[in-house]
């Protein structure tokens, strides 16, 4: 006889304004089971996600838990029904120590007024030993990495000895290590009778940890089935409604001369001594773990955080770029990592990011903007990256994330730049999307652009690249041309063994 579930939610819609969300979704979960939640961007997972978290109310549908049906008004009462959520977006307070953030709003009083920080700091430490987190309770969040930030996300939900756990993209922040920590946190949790809602996009990790599949397109029910009955094909078509046969579609362009040299570039403290070529046409690959130096030799390149010493030339001219200005004049555009912090203006329409980096093209007489060819030109770049939003005068900030990163994607392809920096381009986007973003890497090389991608899919580094350099703790470790690359050897040069 077959499990009871202990969640079912069924026939749940949702709408927004110009959007319909949700129409007929749902899931069934049973108890002490990872129930993977997986869709394109825009699928509406974490809406679902959301309305069982009591973010958002559900316009209507049933949420039945452990045989009753329920409702929540405010995510503590989710929380006292023993539902939490560890949210994709990090949620931690900067200058608050890490158990101050765990045990937010549930402090050890001493009377009704104070804190007792030496209980607090004392629980907060035997959470994180237990699950095997080094991490000193009494640090400010401020100075944690976002990896280590993701973690603590991760324990504060764990805290509240919940007995259904939502994770939306747990694995976004961290690395390979702390993936499988996280597996092993994972499976002592459904051991115990937890179940588990896992969202992410990597379908690695879904046949690593789950046991169902539920799948989601445009906000409705697909279909759920056991992990041992689907092939990573099945779960892309399902998703998609469609077959992804390429999703690294390698155009073969000629590489022309070198548009770009660094010379002994070095930052103190964070890199040394970094040389590259960069060719017309050319897709380098820039690999190496978290913290390696990867980003920040790109914010140093393109003047965001100037470099110390060394040099740059572009065709041959030596430059000297000490801000983001500089670069966009000398024909550099730069997507970075994080989209909401650094890439983007959230509370602003789709229509102005997209043309944010792009002003003077619009301007008219030094002050009027010409409003027809800026709706042209943004109702064009909608079209051409597929970004799902009913106008362009929709907030960025009500987009999907995966449709975030396609307004950031058009904000720097609209300056029509020579060398595009891509740092983490398909980080937590679907694999439709992220088929799409590869594909038009492709077509912006075979115009003669030359594109520089930092990733942490090996996949993506192997199926894209023409050429790949690898760092490890601030420094260059190995070159590999695309022929002779395999994760073995990048993974050797990413963690300094050769």
């Amino acid at each position: 006889m077959e499990e009871q579930y202990i969640l079912e939610m069924v026939d749940i819609s949702k709408s927004f304004p110009g959007v319909q969300a949700l129409k007929g979704a749902g899931i069934k979960v049973r108890k002490g089971s990872v129930h993977a939640l997986m869709g394109e961007n825009g699928a509406g997972k974490s809406t679902l996600m959301k309305i069982l978290g009591g973010l958002q109310p559900a316009d209507s549908g049933k949420i039945i838990l452990k045989g009753q049906e329920v409702s929540f008004s405010s995510p503590s009462e989710s929380l006292k029904n023993k539902i939490s959520m560890i949210h994709q977006e990090l949620t931690s307070i900067p200058h608050m120590t890490v158990a101050e953030n765990i045990y937010l709003g549930r402090e050890p009083l001493a009377g009704k007024v104070f804190v007792k920080d030496s209980d607090q700091n004392a629980r907060a430490t035997e959470l994180l030993q237990g699950l095997g987190i080094q991490i000193d309770p009494k640090i400010k969040m401020v100075r944690l990495s976002i990896a280590q930030m993701q973690l603590i996300e991760i324990a504060k939900a764990i805290s509240y000895n919940s007995e259904i756990i939502i994770m939306d993209e747990p694995t976004s922040a961290i690395t390979e290590r702390e993936v499988e920590h996280l597996y092993t946190m994972i499976r002592n949790l459904t051991k115990k009778g937890v179940a588990v809602i896992y969202i992410s996009h990597k379908l690695n990790e879904i046949f690593n940890i789950a046991d169902e599949v539920t799948v989601m397109r445009d906000g409705e029910y697909v279909n759920t089935k056991k992990i041992e009955e689907l092939t990573r094909q099945d779960i892309i078509s399902m998703m998609v409604g469609r077959e992804l046969t390429h999703m690294f579609p390698k155009v073969e362009v000629e590489i022309g001369e070198p548009v770009l040299e660094v010379k002994n570039l070095t930052r103190a403290g964070k890199f040394n001594n970094i040389s590259f070529t960069l060719h017309k046409g050319e897709i380098l690959g820039l690999a190496g773990l978290m913290g390696a130096g990867r980003t920040e030799v790109m914010e140093s390149l393109f003047g965001l955080v100037p470099a110390n010493s060394g040099e740059v030339l572009i065709k041959g001219k030596p430059v000297n770029i000490k801000s983001a200005s500089d670069a966009k004049k000398n024909g550099l555009a730069f997507i970075t990592e994080d989209r909401k912090l650094t890439g983007l203006f959230l509370p602003h329409s789709v229509k102005d990011n997209i043309i944010a980096a792009s002003l003077d093209r619009f301007v008219v007489g030094g002050i009027f903007m010409n409003e027809k060819s800026v709706n042209g030109i943004c109702e064009d770049q909608k079209k051409l990256l597929r970004i799902k939003t009913p106008t362009i005068e929709q907030k960025v900030k009500n987009l999907s994330g995966g449709n975030q990163q396609k307004v950031l994607l058009a904000k720097w392809l609209l300056t029509d730049a020579d060398i595009i920096i891509l740092d983490e381009p398909t980080r937590g986007i679907d694999v439709g999307a992220k088929s799409e973003i590869h594909a038009l890497m492709g077509e912006l090389v075979k115009t003669g652009k030359s594109v520089i991608m930092i990733s942490s899919e090996l996949p993506e580094i192997l199926g894209m690249s023409d050429r790949i350099i690898v760092m490890h703790e601030g420094k260059l470790t190995g070159e590999v041309s695309r022929q002779d690359a395999t994760q073995d050897v990048l993974m050797s040069f990413a963690t300094g063994t050769i």
